[in-house]
């Protein structure tokens, strides 16, 4: 059976909405907090599996051990781009808290997807996070047991890809200080992958 939105002729005619709009719905409760904007469309958020809560902690304290002064490291908080306001696993945004009291962030120096049932959509999230000039985007595998690093934003998508597998140390071009084996964010093997 073929889904609505894969019909071009349902497809042109679906109804998008704005950051402001999707907003509006929020404040006035028709909208649950289990969804994000992409694209001008309301996209439920994947469950997260005990593996991507393990993954995504892992890399949370990697972050805050080593970013920057003037930085914060955001888990799950909503960016407000041109068309869409993602809430990536992990952001990594420079400022302070009280920056943030009337509008979200609307840029990041990283953000971090750790994708395990979600791969087409966090693929799909990277073309939106180079738009919006996100310096450097990590799609994180935990059941490959690789990373991809995407980086050098444009409209028309990162530049430049490089897939790390757990051998090798990640570093975040525009983070200085921020490096780690890739190995210290999965399980260890026979731990229960």
């Amino acid at each position: 059976m073929t889904s609505l939105l894969e019909l071009p002729s349902v497809r042109k005619q679906v109804h998008l909405l704005t950051v402001d709009d999707y907003h509006r719905a929020t404040d006035v409760g028709l909208l649950s907090e289990d969804v994000e904007l992409l694209r001008g469309i309301i996209v439920n958020k994947m469950a997260k599996s005990p593996l991507h809560e393990a993954v995504s902690e892992k890399l949370m304290d990697l972050l805050l051990a080593q970013i920057p002064p003037g930085f914060k490291v955001r888990p799950e908080r909503p960016l407000t781009l041109q068309n869409s306001e993602p809430e990536p696993d992990l952001s990594v945004v420079k400022g302070k808290t009280d920056d943030w009291i009337h509008a979200h962030p609307s840029t990041a120096h990283l953000v971090i997807e750790v994708s395990i049932t979600s791969e087409a959509l966090d693929e799909s999230k990277g073309d939106i996070y180079a738009e919006a000039g996100i310096l450097e985007y990590w799609l994180v595998r935990p059941e490959r047991r690789v990373m991809d690093i995407f980086r050098q934003p444009s409209p028309q998508g990162y530049r430049s890809k490089v897939t790390l597998n757990e051998k090798e140390t990640v570093r975040c071009s525009n983070l200085p200080g921020v490096e780690f084996p890739l190995s210290a964010i999965f399980p260890s093997i026979g731990s229960g992958r």
